[in-house]
């Protein structure tokens, strides 16, 4: 992604970089072979055949070998560079585990850190066998070291055989595994298969699946008060009156549960009208505070007609004079040419059946600070871009979150939308693990007019998400960085 700035500040800046680099790298060179042959720290600890490691150290450049617990020699490894290797665990390692060995021509180095043989037991699942599943459903395994699990075989509608790998599990974790069943699946009786790293399986119990039961999004109500028939028109010298409990005098209609009430103050509620042309005002119940600034009629942009005659007026005093005064003097519903019928608030909910799509995801839930001290402290809104300050630096992680980012199934129709505060200018760039910027991703707002910029998926972004792209430790997805904005959230759309 380009940055502005000015040109000859960019190139000198650029220039003493580089040669502070080189200078670096050379340096850290020699300190590495100072150091000699040495094993600093290996992850992760627990393994299982096929298990990939990464051991950090110095002298690693002469190496020929690593020997695992039980003297199990692999000759086959990646030297990254002179301070890293990586590895895969192979089979046969000590069940009791132990130390892992760096060996060249002439030297060898011990850890000081104990490697641990995973063992994946599994001891249960959240239904019993002969039970019946859905497409879309989650299905829970329970157990120990489940965290090597690499994939779940079931069979598709089509009779082929249908693999769910685990990145695209809901969950996964060392005592449990929430796979989603693919709504493909085969509708019939079958028992499949659980695989591990290590290649060895496990039978899953025989369950009868289904196919999925298609929801859908449908607005619904939620009913705060339904004429029976008793109130007739409203006219002016009516008193249509609505009290909370605690303060009815016994002029009103309807006394209101306090949590309702409350929920009436804040959140957005609706009025269903039936008339040919109402004349709505909303007071309160001594003539005071009168909401919305005058009455509402045909043509306002609050009162909507419907297909039957009716009319819905939509309600948010939240804000208003009226909310101070409404306890001790009521709401009251006046005017002319109406009936009111109904209040109710209205939300859209997932029904039919299936589980709801997600629409977004805040990525606060797998997000850290780059910040030194700040690491473990999931970042924060609103969050403020910098180049130079490291809390304006955080890091985008796998294996972070509920669902994590990697188990999304994410494509190049994915996109983060940045939510920024309108007036404020400059750009938010996200970089790989290795601070490199992503090519024909441009992330900027010069004018400071834009309320969201969108960042759609790369195919290099979503090589970073699996891990094919990544940093030394494995567990970075990108680092977001930037100047001048001020950021309110950050969502990730699936």
């Amino acid at each position: 992604m380009k940055k502005i700035f000015k040109y000859f500040g960019l190139f000198l800046s650029a220039a003493l970089i580089g040669a502070a680099a080189v200078s670096c790298v050379s340096k850290e060179d020699e300190e590495s072979a100072d150091l000699g042959l040495g094993i600093k720290t290996f992850f992760p600890e627990k393994v299982i055949a096929g298990t990939a490691m990464t051991i950090n150290g110095s002298g690693f450049t002469e190496a020929t070998a690593v020997v695992f617990p039980e003297e199990v020699v692999v000759t086959s490894f990646k030297i990254v560079t002179d301070n890293m290797i990586r590895v895969t665990a192979p089979a046969g390692i000590a069940d009791e585990g132990g130390k892992i060995i760096v060996r060249t021509n002439d030297d060898e180095a011990v850890s000081s850190q104990t490697l641990i043989l995973g063992k994946p037991t599994i001891t249960g699942y959240s239904k019993q066998e002969g039970e019946t599943i859905t497409g879309g459903d989650k299905l829970t395994i329970y157990g120990k070291d489940l965290e090597f699990i690499t994939s779940i075989e079931l069979i598709d509608n089509e009779n082929n055989i249908l693999i769910v790998e685990d990145k695209s599990f809901y969950r996964k974790g060392t005592s449990n595994v929430v796979v989603i069943i693919p709504r493909n699946v085969y509708e019939g009786t079958f028992a499949g298969k659980i695989y591990t790293a290590d290649g060895k399986s496990f039978a899953l119990p025989a369950y009868t699946y289904e196919k999925p039961v298609e929801g859908h999004w449908e607005l619904v109500k939620e009913l705060i008060w339904q004429n029976d028939g008793s109130i007739g028109a409203v006219n002016w010298s009516s008193d249509l009156r609505f009290a909370v409990d605690g303060h009815q005098t016994g002029e009103e209609c309807y006394i209101v549960p306090a949590d309702i009430w409350a929920r009436m103050k804040s959140e957005t509620f609706y009025a269903l009208v039936s008339g040919d042309s109402p004349q709505i005002r909303v007071v309160t119940g001594w003539w005071s505070e009168q909401w919305g600034g005058g009455d509402f009629q045909p043509g306002n942009e609050l009162l909507t007609k419907n297909d039957d005659g009716t009319w819905v007026l939509e309600l948010n005093l939240a804000g208003s004079d009226i909310v101070g005064t409404m306890d001790e003097k009521h709401l009251l519903f006046t005017g002319g040419g109406y009936t009111l019928q109904e209040l109710y608030f209205q939300s859209e909910q997932w029904v039919g059946g299936g589980e709801a799509p997600v629409e977004e995801y805040d990525i606060s839930m797998f997000t850290v600070y780059e910040a030194e001290g700040l690491r473990d402290t999931n970042i924060e809104w609103p969050f403020y871009p910098s180049w130079s300050d490291a809390s304006g630096k955080a890091r985008i992680m796998r294996g972070m979150g509920d669902p994590t980012i990697e188990s999304l199934s994410l494509s190049t129709s994915s996109m983060f939308v940045v939510y920024k505060e309108v007036g404020t200018t400059g750009q938010i760039q996200w970089n790989n693990p290795n601070w490199g910027s992503f090519a024909d991703v441009s992330c900027n707002d010069w004018d400071g007019g834009a309320e969201t910029i969108e960042v759609p998926l790369t195919e290099d972004m979503l090589k970073c998400i699996s891990g094919e792209i990544s940093d030394g430790w494995g567990n970075t997805a990108f680092i977001i960085q930037g100047d001048g904005l001020k950021v309110n959230k950050i969502v990730l759309v699936p």
